[in-house]
């Protein structure tokens, strides 16, 4: 018979012949049996020491990575600067230890970083090129307007100009300039051209601007004889007046608007682009508002009633040229009872006497100002002021024939971006018609009321959660930009470190503004900043509200150049705009998007990007492209969204 000897060994037959033979078969097939069972457990212990060996791998790469990517922190909405702590350096250690080790994960496949451009590039601004533009057929003037060609952008990252240093914070640098970070010659310094231009002194390494000048008294003087023209006591009282907001055309290199800034008046400077001696460029440099913008052929890019008053001092505009559609430009962004001051030798009265040529070119702006329904409120010496009518009616009342006609519906549109100039008068279709007496003045203008909000579809309710929501915002970023906030400065331990300064930013730009929340908020809490704020054109159309809290705002698309020169911004700010651009299936590249900040932002300025949590993954390993120190940020009261914040190095011109 046969039976089962041991489980797991094969029955065999037994005989009563061969007992002791099969006894010692059986014990020896069982030891054997026992050997290959352990050598089968151990190789299946060891097989599971490795996988868990190779598990505990693949998590520490991912934490490696993940590391690299965010530094995370909670900020609560209550949270001020209290959120950093000593502990701080052993975190940015780890950081920097993570992203080794993350490197490391990446061998050859690491993604290219971005070049440098060529040194010629130093002021390079894309869209604004005067020798194609030339080679195009471009000229009276046109050679200077802005056109952005297929290819014209360059992904390359601008170096500064040799023997740059970091500008001087404010208020000092209103008033003193490195001469090595502008490009300009000594000859330029004193050549003719608007009356604030020759306000300055060339030193060895530095520009200085003085008030005094031998042309006239100085820029006090010039204010002040302006606010006597209107009919004010001095230029003191121009907030009392309504006046707010001026628009500076050719503004030599900003000194009239610096001057105004005590008064807390927002002048914003526009002039040609310059490929040496940039009026727009000193003017960014000194910390006051400006960018590119020309009248010769297009509309700005500003809606219709922007302004309270437009200025122009030997800006180098011929008003009386192109059948005077210069001046309907001007009527179209100044407000109801806003004024027009116009400063040339044109204008003096005893020099158009003597000469036929120049009295036929006075005669023809004064003509066709009062046919534009503005009042020739004062004349002195070169200087004229006119004021916008307040009334519509006016425009009925003018002699048929006597002047450009009032624009259709269609021809008047509210947001021009860089159509053609028309010859229509424009703005008289908006709602937005409110002279600037009848508006509440400086700061009461920044807080809408209900009636002024319902032209935009909005509550007062919504305005003010945005206004709260962003004065948590910039106490937040006020503490998270410190430069002492990774600086070896000297504490003692536990101390928490000193409060960031109110002026270590000047220039910043809101790349997506809606209504102006960060610029309120900024001015609110007393920094020394201010804001250009733009309205994306594909986004929704709050720039005019924006103009009428009294910032200064413009349209435009983010996937061309904007209007100004490289390295004019201290901080570049983005909420929603990958979002916004995503959303329009990515015209361009969020590369083309970054290398453009990049061009504006300062050597050492930062970059504050706030959207949903998988495009600040992506825009994070975009910034090792560029060169950018970079910190994630979570968010703790919206899971959905991230912070990521950037500081572009300081990278020097090397000698050729």
């Amino acid at each position: 018979m046969s039976r089962p000897l041991h489980r797991g060994v094969p029955a065999i037959r037994v005989t009563s012949s061969s007992n002791g033979l099969l006894d010692s078969q059986v014990k020896e097939q069982i030891e054997k049996e026992e050997l290959d069972r352990n050598q089968s457990s151990h190789r299946s212990r060891h097989r599971l020491t490795i996988l868990l060996l190779k598990s505990s791998l693949v998590v520490i790469v991912i934490l490696a990575l993940t590391g690299s990517f965010w530094w995370t922190l909670s900020i609560s909405t209550s949270s001020r600067g209290h959120i950093f702590h000593s502990s701080r350096r052993l975190q940015e250690q780890l950081v920097s230890d993570l992203w080794d080790i993350g490197e490391l994960s990446f061998g050859t496949s690491r993604m290219k970083e971005i070049e440098f451009c060529p040194g010629e590039l130093e002021n390079y601004i894309p869209c604004f090129n005067v020798s194609e533009n030339l080679d195009s057929g471009f000229s009276d003037g046109n050679e200077y307007d802005r056109v952005c060609r297929q290819g014209s952008r360059q992904n390359c990252l601008v170096l500064p100009p040799m023997n740059y240093k970091i500008p001087l914070r404010w208020p000092t640098g209103r008033y003193i300039i490195w001469v090595a970070n502008v490009k300009i010659t000594g000859q330029e310094v004193f050549t003719s051209g608007s009356l604030t231009k020759r306000m300055m002194m060339l030193e060895e390494e530095q520009i200085s601007f003085r008030s005094a000048s031998l042309m006239f008294d100085g820029v006090e003087d010039y204010s002040h004889q302006i606010a006597e023209m209107i009919g004010l006591r001095n230029e003191s009282n121009f907030i009392q007046a309504g006046i707010r907001t001026i628009l500076d055309i050719g503004c030599g290199y900003g000194s009239f608007g610096a001057h105004l800034f005590s008064e807390q008046i927002l002048t914003i400077c526009i002039a040609n682009y310059e490929s040496s001696g940039s009026q727009v460029q000193l003017t960014l440099e000194r910390g006051l508002p400006a960018m590119i913008g020309s009248f010769s052929s297009k509309q700005l890019p500003h809606p219709s009633l922007s302004f309270d008053l437009l200025h122009c001092a030997r800006c180098g505009i011929d008003w009386d040229k192109n059948d005077g559609s210069f001046l309907i430009e001007v009527d179209r962004v100044l407000r109801p009872g806003g004024y027009f001051v116009w400063t040339s030798p044109l204008i003096n009265v005893q020099s158009s006497l003597r000469n036929k040529e120049k009295q036929k070119r006075w005669n023809f702006v004064r003509d066709f100002a009062e046919n534009l329904c503005w009042e020739l409120m004062s004349q002195q010496d070169e200087t004229v002021v006119w004021k916008k009518t307040s009334k519509k009616t006016c425009y009925n009342s003018r002699i048929s024939g006597s002047g450009p006609s009032i624009c259709s519906k269609v021809q008047d549109v509210e947001f021009p971006y860089y159509r053609p100039l028309q010859n229509c008068i424009g703005g008289m279709h908006s709602r937005r018609w409110v002279p600037i007496e009848e508006r509440a003045t400086w700061p009461s203008r920044s807080n809408l009321n209900p009636s002024e909000l319902a032209l935009y579809g909005l509550h007062l309710d919504e305005l003010n959660e945005d206004t709260a929501n962003y004065r948590i915002i910039v106490r937040n970023y006020w503490s998270l930009l410190s430069p002492l906030i990774f600086s070896d400065h000297p504490k003692r331990p536990g101390d928490e470190d000193p409060s960031p300064p109110y002026n270590m930013l000047r220039n910043v730009l809101d790349m997506n503004a809606r209504y102006g929340g960060l610029n309120a908020a900024l001015l609110e809490a007393r920094k020394s900043v201010w804001v250009m704020n733009v309205v994306p054109t594909t986004g929704p159309k709050y720039l005019p509200l924006i103009l009428d809290r009294g910032y200064f705002g413009v349209l435009h698309d983010w996937c061309e150049a904007f209007p100004t020169y490289p390295r004019t911004y201290d901080m570049v700010h983005a909420e929603g705009l990958l979002s916004l651009e995503s959303s329009q299936h990515w015209r361009c590249t969020m590369l083309d998007i970054f290398t453009e900040i990049d061009r504006m932002l300062r050597p050492e300025g930062w970059i504050i990007i706030r959207d949903a949590a998988l495009l600040i993954d992506s825009a994070r390993v975009l910034t090792r492209r560029l060169k950018w120190e970079a910190r994630v940020i979570e968010i703790e009261s919206n899971n959905d969204e991230r912070l990521l914040i950037c500081q572009k190095p300081f990278f020097k011109r090397q000698p050729s």
